[in-house]
């Protein structure tokens, strides 16, 4: 998966205008991440890559690219 579509995606599951979001962002500096995002990013994730995320790892996340990264191992699995 290129890093520009999967930025795209998060952009527009964030309602953010495309091209907003660089991949280096700390999810705590994005207003848009709350809960409900979270949850769009699941449904999203599961839609559009057939992949279930673990809870416990997304927590984890910190950054964009951490969503980025867990999505790729996933995908390699």
């Amino acid at each position: 998966m290129k890093t520009s579509d999967f930025l795209t995606l998060l952009d527009n599951t964030l309602d953010l205008p495309e091209g907003t979001l660089q991949g280096n962002e700390q999810l705590s500096d994005i207003p848009e991440w709350d809960s409900l995002a979270v949850i769009s990013f699941i449904a999203l994730v599961d839609e559009q890559f057939g992949v279930i995320l673990e809870g416990e790892k997304l927590a984890e996340a910190k950054s964009v690219a951490d969503l980025l990264a867990l999505l790729s191992v996933q995908l390699e699995a």
